[in-house]
């Protein structure tokens, strides 16, 4: 089964007398002969004077035609591509709008991890809006988005495709606790070891004097200058240990909440309710969990893994402002501020954070949810 579709890709105005060489046509032709993606070349003169006057021109239009083909077997992995990339859309969209929503409150947990802030909550917030106004609560918000839409997406789809090879290896038609752990401190890894770079560059940006490095792209010159290529890397090993049981708690807890409820009375009679009428439901009412549970489920299980995770966050954090004449290890950062602050000091900065974390977990959660229903993620 086969449909086939023509986009109008562009043009080159031509000079007058420059028609489209055949042999350029030729080679157009060849190339994409027996390919399901042809392009054709075709030209239209336009004059402005008599049919043989001069002042002419042309315009050489390019026209791509794409036929989708669809076979039982042979375009499954044109079918797998799509339904990944899709997938990760999902994911990708879900941290955008979490992190644009919270993107106030992340700015104040960096404050207190990075500078130390011992000012009041209210205090900080006041010292913010006095000295850079309101822009100054989503400053390096967007180095954020490209930091946790690629790891978001990455994160998610990981998730999801290991919790599936798991059912398949094992042969159980739902995966157990274990395997739901085991996949999410997976999943964590995967996407810190991808996506740690533009972590360490953001959180450059924001510290003292980063204003002066020129965005992303001096930021991450100035890096590679003065330290090094591998200075981007900073703190791989405590974000790989942090990673791994957030990662594992996150997706965990929210898939057991999930499990529970769906085996429950009420998920049984809600997926039976859905299944009776399909056709007659929005992408909202199509949410296994509903609005309401969706968003819970998934701040509950965003709170779990920072509290649990939150002190390697910290010695993370100060990883990555170490510069190459004082660095230190992960080991004698961790006893520096535990010397300097004592216990308390590696939750510098968990309220603001748990603050943070509740909404952007529950919404990215929700999003994600939404989104798949939305671009028909089909599950693997």
């Amino acid at each position: 089964m086969a449909s086939s579709a023509d986009f109008v890709t562009g043009g080159l105005f031509l000079e007058s007398g420059g028609g489209v060489p055949s042999s350029m046509a030729s080679f157009i032709s060849l190339q994409a002969a027996g390919s399901v993606v042809s392009i054709s070349c075709s030209s239209s003169s336009r004059r402005r004077s008599r049919r043989r006057g001069g002042g002419g021109g042309g315009f050489l239009s390019v026209t791509l035609s794409m036929k989708v083909v669809v076979v039982e077997k042979g375009g499954s992995k044109a079918r797998g591509a799509l339904n990944t990339t899709k997938h990760l859309w999902a994911g990708a969209i879900a941290a955008m709008v979490s992190r644009t929503f919270v993107a106030p409150l992340e700015r104040l947990k960096l404050e207190y991890m990075v500078r130390g802030e011992q000012k009041h909550l209210i205090e900080l917030i006041q010292s913010i809006a006095a000295s850079q106004g309101i822009r100054g609560f989503w400053k390096g918000n967007f180095v954020n988005i490209l930091r946790t839409a690629p790891f978001k997406a990455i994160n998610f789809y990981a998730y999801d495709k290991y919790r599936s090879q798991l059912l398949k290896l094992t042969g159980n038609e739902e995966t157990t606790n274990y395997e739901r752990f085991l996949a999410g401190a997976a999943a964590g890894i995967t996407a810190t070891i991808l996506c740690i770079p533009m972590d360490t560059i953001r959180t450059k940006m924001v510290a003292p004097g980063g204003e002066a490095l020129g965005g992303v792209i001096g930021a991450f010159r100035h890096m590679i200058q003065t330290e090094g290529f591998f200075s981007l890397y900073k703190g791989l090993l405590p974000s790989i240990i942090s990673m791994a049981p957030s990662g594992a708690v996150f997706y965990g807890i929210y898939d057991i909440l999930k499990s529970a409820y769906l085996h429950s009375p009420g998920g049984r009679r809600r997926l039976q309710h859905m299944k009776d009428s399909e056709e007659e439901l929005n992408a909202l009412e199509q949410m296994e969990l509903g609005t309401v549970r969706t968003l819970i489920y998934g701040a509950i299980a965003g709170c779990c893994a920072e509290a649990a995770t939150y002190p390697f966050e910290v010695v993370r954090r100060q990883l990555q402002m170490q510069v190459r004449a004082t660095k230190m290890s992960a080991m004698a950062t961790f006893l520096k501020i535990v010397d300097q602050g004592g216990i308390p000091a590696l939750y510098s900065g968990l309220t603001p954070s748990l603050l943070q974390v509740l909404p952007s977990a529950a919404i990215s959660y929700f999003v994600y949810e939404l989104m798949k229903i939305v671009l028909k993620v089909e599950s693997e």
